[in-house]
């Protein structure tokens, strides 16, 4: 049996933008991920490997610290490459010390990877910097409770007060009111002195509460600010209403579920993240490529006799050429064909392999095309359609209909893919908004989700129409019938 190994790798503080190139390598090539509460779910979800959840949640324990290390030393020992994905950095406040030693011991390889921490990176994303020469020329971290086994004449390591330093505290929400009041009556800190808490940083569920030391207590109370949060005091603080910029991002806050395939959803997703959307990525379709492949491999050893191929979507492009490389052929043998994309994101596909479309319409339906087409010269030509086998038949009867001999080949079929668990799908469901990028992704989602009482957002009029058939609303509809129009319709209405 091969030897195992451990990656003690940081999660990052919450926005899974923040893990690191490392971190990402290691849990590609994890057998297993042994994961925290704090380790982001979009992290977690994409992974295809055995997962194993040991989050600690306040009092709620899954597993104790005892546990975690027996488990951890026993995944190894069966020869498995272990990702231990702790929240932050695991070596600042998340025992990864301790867990590391217990890989010593049991004689385990074990690897490090630093993580980017919560103590500056989520006062970071409420405006306040933890350094800045006009207010402190040092920080000082400190944890916000005692250790569970402490003794009862044990407290928090306050610090002395020092007007040129920021003091952040980890992990100590449940005791705010105590530090505040410890600071002031035992380490003689001036009661006005800023502080803020900030609740779930880095990420859309943020919540910030800012007052002094004499009146934060009673301002997170108010706001109902809760774990996990940090406490970040001295004048820095001051610097929040002037540099904050991540909450105030057009779609913060919001919450949006992507419906494409798990393959497509991320640009939809990270422009959704960048503008401050809580995204969940729900797929409700998966490409399926054809098991036979004979008439599409016949229509590529005749290519040079099709005066056009059109393409309508991504999937058919790379399943075309796939096949063209295949067969032992390239680019170079389309020379004769003149080539038509139903939308950018199909003609910078084709782009990707040195195709340029003759034909890009400016509505991007089937439709268009046909008139596209039509204009250009088709009466008399052979056509090239690989296509969904589910894809609708107006780009065939169309072509047809202006004198062109159409030969439509189904190179893919989109599939409902198996439902997830319950959790999810009550996330779902509670969601501000669905986006649907086609009539499958709408007809999909309805079948599994049930009902739905979120906003509806489609990319255009097709998909419109799947919503519609199905028994529910548009909301939003784009008027480019792209992603980056979808995405300007959702700032129109939000924005």
């Amino acid at each position: 049996m091969k030897k195992g190994m451990v990656y003690l790798a940081g999660a990052g503080p919450g926005d899974p933008e923040l893990l690191t190139l490392k971190a990402r390598a290691a849990l590609e090539r994890a057998d297993c991920v042994i994961y925290d509460y704090l380790a982001s779910p979009a992290i977690v979800n994409a992974l295809d490997c055995e997962k194993i959840y040991v989050g600690k949640q306040g009092g709620d324990h899954t597993l104790s610290q005892e546990e975690i290390n027996d488990l951890v030393v026993r995944k190894a020992a069966e020869g498995k490459t272990v990702v231990r994905l702790k929240g932050g950095d695991p070596f600042i406040f998340g025992r990864g010390g301790e867990e590391a030693e217990e890989l010593v011991k049991a004689g385990v390889r074990f690897s490090i990877i630093p993580g980017v921490s919560s103590f500056y990176s989520a006062p970071a994303c409420a405006g306040i910097p933890v350094t800045h020469r006009d207010h402190a020329n040092a920080f000082e971290v400190i944890t916000g409770h005692r250790r569970d086994d402490a003794s009862d004449d044990e407290d928090i390591n306050y610090p002395d007060y020092d007007p040129e330093k920021t003091f952040i505290f980890m992990m100590g929400m449940k005791n705010l009111a105590r530090i505040a009041a410890a600071l002031i009556d035992e380490k003689a800190f001036p009661q006005d002195t800023p502080a803020a808490a900030v609740s779930w940083g880095t990420t859309p569920r943020q919540r910030v509460a800012t007052g002094t030391l004499a009146t934060i207590a009673g301002e997170v109370a108010r706001e109902r600010l809760k774990p996990p949060a940090i406490i970040v005091v001295g004048g820095v603080v001051r610097l929040r209403d002037r540099l904050r910029w991540f909450d105030t991002l057009p779609l913060f806050g919001k919450r949006i579920v992507v419906t494409r395939t798990r393959e497509q959803a991320s640009v939809l997703s990270r422009k959704l993240a960048e503008l401050g959307a809580e995204v969940m990525e729900f797929p409700t379709i998966r490409i399926v490529p054809k098991t036979d492949m004979q008439e599409l491999d016949a229509a590529i050893g005749s290519i040079e006799e099709f005066g056009w191929i059109v393409f309508t979507s991504q999937n058919a492009v790379k399943i075309f050429f796939d096949r063209l490389s295949a067969l032992g052929r390239d680019a170079r043998c389309l020379h004769a064909a003149r080539i038509a994309a139903i939308g950018p994101a199909t003609a910078r596909e084709l782009e990707r392999r040195s195709v340029r479309a003759d034909v890009v319409p400016a509505e991007y339906i089937a439709e268009a095309v046909v008139s596209a087409m039509g204009g250009a010269g088709v009466a008399g030509t052979r056509v090239l359609l690989p296509c969904a086998g589910e894809a609708r038949d107006a780009l065939r009867a169309g072509l047809s209909a202006l004198g062109a001999e159409v030969r439509r080949i189904a190179v893919y079929d989109t599939v409902r893919p198996e439902p997830p668990d319950g959790d999810l799908l009550d996330a779902v469901r509670d969601a501000d908004l669905v986006t649907f990028t086609s009539s499958s992704t709408a007809r999909n989602y309805f079948a599994m989700i049930g009902e739905s009482h979120s906003l509806h957002a489609s990319i255009g009029p097709i998909t419109s129409g799947a919503v519609r058939d199905a028994g529910h609303r548009v909301d939003i509809e784009a008027s480019e019938y792209t992603i980056d129009g979808l995405v300007e319709a959702l700032l129109d209405a939000f924005g």
